[in-house]
């Protein structure tokens, strides 16, 4: 017994320098001398047709992946196709809304016979009703949580057993900071968000525990990006996150096995902060200094959607 508490202390202490050293590696030595390839993978992103979506398949297929193009919105999907293949590069789309599980699995059933099983899966499809929670109608609430988390379990349920198989993949939850802060006005919204952190945790956990190592989880954390679709919504002291660097950022993180990313930097020292403060000093930080109680009251959304 005290032979295994020494061995996980030592386990322990060798983890956790080895995490320091790693981090600080990271900072001085470029990531494209220490990332996977991802040629001829196949690499499907839900939500790729506008937005960050768009870029991580563009970036995605100039890396040399295949990419499987999945919207309900086909027009702009196909677009997305379109600009790929002009480029050189090689893509599919299939239109599905993600709101209905059935639909999930038919788009699944179909890629599986038509294309083949994901290498990479990116759940980046999202929605925000952008009402506060007793404004919001029931069948919208459902709704967020079919896009926003519940998509994220069936596609993982079609696509994750070939990955356990073969030992082999990558299933990426774009999530939001929204799942590490709650805000008002966004109950519902950060809800999904919050449940789609915890669902890649946990399933980062069950694939140690049958010691599948090669199949990597990312979750993404950013704050508002510059999309149109959080339009009004400002957090005190965070900016606003423009598209482009964010794909960067998640295609690097991909392509490093990183575990968690969180936009900006800064995040990561505010979430720490919030796992150590008193709790009522931990609100007034909400409350008066990041002012996350006001941050939807010039809110507009993106009214196409």
């Amino acid at each position: 017994m005290i032979q295994k508490i020494l061995l996980n202390i030592l386990t322990g202490l060798y983890l956790l320098l080895h995490g320091i050293i790693s981090g600080i590696v990271k900072q001085v030595l470029p990531y494209t001398y220490r990332c996977k390839s991802v040629k001829n993978e196949l690499v499907l992103v839900t939500g790729s047709g506008s937005g960050i979506g768009k870029l991580m398949a563009k970036k995605f297929a100039l890396l040399g992946a295949k990419i499987i193009c999945v919207d309900i919105n086909q027009t702009a999907n196909s677009k997305t196709c379109a600009e790929i293949k002009n480029e050189g590069g090689e893509a599919v789309a299939f239109k599905c809304d993600l709101s209905k599980r059935e639909e999930i699995y038919s788009l699944a059933d179909n890629v599986i016979k038509n294309v083949g099983y994901p290498d990479i899966l990116i759940n980046n499809a999202g929605i925000v009703t952008g009402k506060k929670f007793l404004d919001s109608p029931d069948e919208m609430i459902e709704k967020t949580f079919q896009v926003n988390t519940l998509s994220h379990f069936w596609l993982a349920k079609k696509f994750l057993p070939n990955m356990i198989e073969k030992n082999h993949g990558h299933l990426v939850t774009i999530a939001s900071c929204a799942g590490m802060f709650g805000a008002a006005g966004l109950v519902d919204y950060c809800s999904s968000k919050f449940a789609a952190v915890g669902f890649d945790e946990a399933l980062r956990n069950e694939l140690l525990r049958i010691e599948k190592t090669g199949v990597k989880t990312t979750v993404v954390c950013p704050n508002v990006i510059n999309t149109g679709m959080f339009q009004g919504f400002k957090v005190a002291g965070l900016p606003l996150l423009e598209p482009e660097y964010v794909a960067d950022k998640v295609v690097e993180a991909v392509l490093t096995n990183q575990e968690l990313l969180m936009l900006p930097r800064m995040t990561y020292f505010l979430w720490c902060l919030k796992t150590i403060l008193p709790y009522k000093f931990a609100s007034f930080l909400d409350k008066d200094v990041m002012r996350l109680c006001h941050s939807m009251d010039q809110f507009v959304g993106r009214k196409s959607d």
